[in-house]
């Protein structure tokens, strides 16, 4: 049995203010070709179809039209993640369902499968949305749930019962050890990860939530996203990921690349170098959306207005050079993801107030970032 997977499609999402809606479109008219050369018995939209819980009209009629055309295909598998409203993304499921269209039920305290009959035997697809500790207590108040792991082990454990061999999940999580981008909606000091051993007992997981495209584990695999959405995917190669299913235990995967309308691409040097026509000719970077990086030492007027003349779709400038390093202005987003909230308040408290946050304010503050993100203090 194949499947195709893919995920975080994040219709309606503007980067650095523009509307990838354009690309998405010409992105999701490739996935379809992808889906009518591949004739799969299902595809897995593994979370964050939409960008915002309450999407645009203009990004439900993108996708009414891609669910559409693709129903026409094959079974079709959307998953809420945690950029979707669950609700919406349930609305009409039973009724989508007969029709091989299955919309994932907001979490209800178990997980019905939905059952296909391939040729060497029937295989029980379950569709996890992206849950949180407290929903899934909300249903199960006698278990010990305490982490993002608790909740999805405990999720999984009350899954209904089947008869098929074969298993496949659909999930929206971080799982820990993945290689994440600035791209993401992560919490801050992981406390959304969860380990691959809750993940155990399936033939295939088919995961959203993470942009870059990985296996974490034999059988456990992140899509990643469709198009690139911001600078630190430069060098990522989207894909369409295939999945091929054997007898109990035989899993094959493989990807079909993606090549979007526009790329993003960065380039470096000073004002003078980056006009210079040898720059840019012979390349895409006029079409392409693009990250500058000016070296000058002293600020060029006006800029990003000229440099737009030539570098149309010019995203984001910055300037790197002994005055800005000096500042402090370039920093690694990995440090600051590996600090919890209640650090990062408390270092912002010593720069400002040149002395360390009382312990009782900062007790208050790791209490309230334990009441929001659910973590340990």
């Amino acid at each position: 049995m194949k499947f195709l997977h893919i995920s975080d499609l994040h219709l309606g999402k503007r980067v650095n203010e523009f509307s990838m809606t354009e690309d998405q479109r010409y992105i999701l008219a490739r996935i379809l070709d992808i889906a009518s050369e591949e004739s799969p018995d299902g595809v897995l939209i593994a979370g964050d179809v939409y960008d915002k819980p309450v999407p645009s009209a203009e990004a439900v009629e993108l996708f009414d039209g891609f669910l559409t055309d693709l129903a026409r295909m094959t079974e079709v598998f959307v998953l809420s993640g945690n950029h979707d409203s669950p609700e919406r993304i349930a609305f009409g499921g039973r009724i989508m369902g007969a029709s091989g269209v299955h919309l994932s039920p907001v979490y209800s305290g178990t997980l019905a499968p939905v059952t296909l009959k391939g040729d060497i035997g029937e295989v029980a697809v379950y569709m996890l949305p992206f849950v949180r500790p407290a929903h899934v207590r909300r249903f199960h108040p006698d278990e010990d749930i305490k982490t993002y792991t608790d909740a999805v082990r405990v999720a999984l454990a009350h899954a209904d019962e089947t008869s098929a061999e074969r298993r496949v999940l659909v999930a929206h999580m971080f799982v820990t050890g993945a290689s994440r981008t600035d791209s993401e909606d992560i919490s801050v000091g992981g406390a959304d990860n969860v380990d691959v051993s809750a993940l155990a007992g399936f033939d295939y997981v088919a995961l959203g939530h993470i942009h870059r495209p990985q296996n974490v584990a034999p059988g456990v695999r992140y899509s990643g996203s469709p198009l690139k959405y911001s600078f630190s995917e430069i060098s990522d190669k989207k894909s369409v990921t295939v999945v091929e299913l054997g007898g109990k235990g035989e899993v094959s995967v493989r990807t079909v690349p993606l090549t979007p309308l526009r790329d993003l691409k960065e380039i470096k040097g000073t004002y003078a170098e980056l006009t210079a026509r040898d720059s840019y000719e012979g390349t895409t970077y006029r079409d392409d959306y693009m990250h500058v990086i000016l070296t000058d030492e002293d600020d060029v007027p006006e800029a990003l207005g000229k440099l737009r003349v030539i570098y149309r779709n010019l995203m984001k400038l910055e300037y790197r050079n002994s005055r800005t390093s000096a500042l402090g202005r370039v920093t690694a987003p990995e440090a600051v993801r590996e600090r919890t909230p209640a650090q990062l308040l408390g270092e912002l408290f010593v720069k400002q107030n040149d002395r360390p946050i009382p312990e009782e304010q900062a007790a208050y503050v790791r209490a309230l970032a334990a009441e929001i993100w659910e973590e340990d203090e």
